[in-house]
Formats: C-alpha cells, sequence, structure tokens
C-alpha cells in the first residue's frame, strides 16, 4: 500500500465521495489496478477463486467469502467510493479472504492468472439498453471470449459439505428480462453451456448461496421484481 492520503487530496467536488474515495485508498484490502500488479511484481498474479465483476458495493461478495473462508475472493468494480462499503465491511467482520480491486470490466485480463479462476460472477451488471451500446455489456462476446480464458475447465469440484453449490464457471444475476434473453443468447451463439437456470431464482430450489442479495437486489426485490439467474461454463476449445 501507499502513503495515506487525506480526503483533500482529491479534485472531487462532492465532499462525500471524497471521503469514500480516500477511505478505498487507505484501507489495507484495497487496490488500484497498477497496486494490484505492483503487489505481484516476480511472480504470477494474486491467487484467486471467485471474482465478482462490477461488484458495486461487494456486500454479495463478503458475505460469500465468509461462508467459504478456504477460498481466496476479489471484487472489481470502477467506483471506488462504492467498493469501499464492502471493503470496510469485511474488515469489521475481520474477512480475510477478500480483496477489492478498483478496475474496469475489460482490464480484467490483467488483473488474474490465464486458467486460474473457479468462478466469476456478473451480479446485475448495466444492461446499456441502447443497441449502439452492445459492446459495453459484461455478456457480449467480446467480454464472454476474456473470461473464458481466465476461468479453469475440466475441473471437477468437491463440494464437501455443503452439497449445494459448485465453484465452477460464469454466473449471473440480473433482474432486467431483455438483457438477461439476450445474455443466454449471446452464451448460446458462443457455445457455452447452460448448467442451472432460473427465471425466478429466489422462487426456485438452487442453491441459497446463490440466494445472497446485492444492494440493489434488496431494493429491486422489494419493488417486485424477480432475480433471473444462470450458472455456465465455457466452450471446451477455450481451454488451455
Amino acid at each position: 500500500m501507499s502513503e495515506v492520503l487525506n480526503p483533500d487530496d482529491f479534485v472531487i467536488s462532492r465532499k462525500r465521495k471524497k471521503y469514500k474515495f480516500a477511505k478505498f485508498h487507505n484501507a489495507e484490502n484495497c487496490f488500484e489496478l497498477d497496486d494490484w500488479k505492483e503487489s505481484a511484481k516476480g511472480r504470477t498474479l494474486h491467487k484467486t477463486d471467485v471474482v465478482e465483476l462490477g461488484a458495486g458495493t461487494a456486500l454479495f461478495s463478503v458475505e460469500l467469502a465468509a461462508r467459504y473462508p478456504e477460498k481466496q475472493f476479489a471484487a472489481v468494480d470502477v467506483k471506488a467510493d462504492r467498493l469501499q462499503k464492502g471493503a470496510y465491511m469485511a474488515l469489521e467482520r475481520g474477512i480475510k479472504n477478500v480483496r477489492f480491486i478498483r478496475a474496469r470490466a475489460d482490464q480484467i485480463g490483467e488483473l488474474f492468472n490465464e486458467y486460474s479462476l473457479e468462478a466469476l460472477w456478473l451480479t446485475f451488471p448495466d444492461p446499456f439498453p441502447r443497441e449502439r451500446s452492445e459492446r459495453r455489456r459484461m455478456t457480449h462476446p467480446l467480454y464472454l471470449e476474456k473470461y473464458a480464458t481466465l476461468l479453469k475447465q475440466g475441473v471437477t469440484h468437491n463440494r464437501g459439505e455443503r452439497s449445494d453449490f459448485v465453484f465452477n464457471g460464469l454466473y449471473l444475476k440480473h433482474d432486467n428480462p431483455k438483457f438477461f434473453q439476450w445474455s443466454l443468447e449471446q452464451l448460446v451463439a458462443e457455445k457455452w453451456r447452460i448448467d442451472e437456470l432460473s427465471f425466478d431464482l429466489h422462487g426456485s430450489e438452487l442453491s441459497n448461496d446463490y440466494k445472497i442479495q446485492t444492494a440493489y437486489e434488496i431494493r429491486w426485490l422489494a419493488d417486485g421484481l424477480t432475480t433471473q439467474f444462470a450458472r455456465c461454463t465455457p466452450p471446451p476449445q477455450a481451454a488451455n
């Protein structure tokens, strides 16, 4: 970690955002992209098993890390003022197996080693509804290609005592039916296998771990929306 910063060091007009940005920088479990790569210099990148990409406040990652202390988690988002909330909750709860990285989604290939991740979560990514913005959607084929080179393949994971959960593949949760349907179409077209699927996750019998709610999900469920869910594995030809 670099030197401790004061909120006034940042030229940001909103004082509350200054404060949150400085909190992120000063937390021992938070990393900027360059800090993350520098701390791994001279060796392979940090061992990571599970990533939440576009994590927002990352409360989902914190809870999942608390349930699985034997796994290493990373929450990635471009907004430091959001990520710091999950980072400080993890510190307060003494959860040591989750780290928080400020980076763009398209930089994920710089953060983790090829074929090293067991699971990659996309929790309610921006749907970018305009057709001209399709390439920015985190389930666009350009992103799916990146994910396929990061996820382990051909590995049978021991579920152990938690027989309802497997760390294996890409996990997608979303409340927007059009975006979710479009995402499924991209996955099928790119020859990903759909292993688990629900158009109403919280009304299904799928793993309770999948049903850990993000900050936004809590709000949307209260508004009567449903959560759609899919777990998918990459095509075999993407394997190393």
